[in-house]
């Protein structure tokens, strides 16, 4: 999947997401570019998780005791990405006159599919395996990164899955297992290794634990309080997550 399909389906979909860009160089601050933006701090955080990890380079750079709740600024990448938006907006504002009816735009809506799934990582097909009914899919999410996915050899034919095929990986959070780096590893084929950078604990039930990885990419993932303290896991720790590669969803473009 390509940047510029990727930005496209964002326009459709969440339109929010991206204008965030424009809001975070104007302000420089979280805070005020949420706010901005019509998001919540936890919102803006998370839709500039998922741009980073979906466009392979960061967009958004974090500025550390940055004013008003924490500071940022757009890379190289970011502001390039952002002149795209702008052209995008004006070729959407040509689409939306071209309609012919309201009907049509509903109809582009339903084909736009949105997920319930946090972690969304933008990857390429470098490996297919068969096992019997079930391929596994290799998948490279970053540089000197590789994940696994299992499913159908049907799902990879209807796909059109190849080497080289751009995809989107979708993990959710209480998928992930998230493990001190001295603990046995699993019999899970997928194990990354990251730092623990935020958790934020819920009143009741478990808490989010978002993980940076080698190359700025971001997971999120959910660990009961207690899990957490019996690793001795905290924000700063390096962290070992692990996941099955049966628990990766995979998707293309239409």
């Amino acid at each position: 999947m390509s940047l510029p399909t990727l930005l496209s389906q964002h326009i459709v979909r969440r339109p929010q997401r991206i204008a965030l860009l424009q809001h975070i160089a104007e302000q420089g601050s979280i805070t005020r570019a949420a706010k901005s933006a019509g998001l919540s701090y936890k919102a803006a955080w998370d839709a500039i998780d998922e741009l980073n990890n979906l466009a392979q380079k960061p967009l958004v750079e974090r500025v550390v005791g940055g004013k008003g709740g924490g500071g940022a600024k757009l890379s190289s990448e970011g502001e390039r990405v952002l002149r795209l938006y702008q052209k995008l907006q004006a070729l959407q504002a040509q689409v939306l006159e071209a309609a012919e009816d309201a009907s049509d735009l509903d109809l582009l809506g339903r084909l736009m599919l949105r997920t319930s799934a946090r972690n969304q990582l933008h990857g390429k097909v470098v490996a297919i395996d068969s096992h019997g009914r079930n391929d596994l899919i290799r998948l490279q999410i970053a540089e000197g990164l590789i994940i696994n996915a299992q499913i159908t050899h049907d799902s990879t034919e209807r796909l059109e899955l190849q080497i080289g095929t751009e995809v989107v990986a979708l993990i959710k959070a209480g998928w992930l297992d998230v493990l001190a780096l001295d603990t046995r590893e699993t019999c899970a084929s997928n194990c990354l290794r990251g730092i623990i950078e935020k958790i934020l604990d819920a009143e009741d039930g478990p808490s989010e634990v978002r993980i940076t990885l080698p190359g700025g990419l971001t997971l999120c993932a959910l660990a009961e309080p207690e899990h957490l303290e019996t690793q001795g896991l905290g924000i700063g720790k390096p962290v070992r997550v692990e996941f099955s590669p049966s628990m990766v969803l995979l998707g293309t473009p239409l």
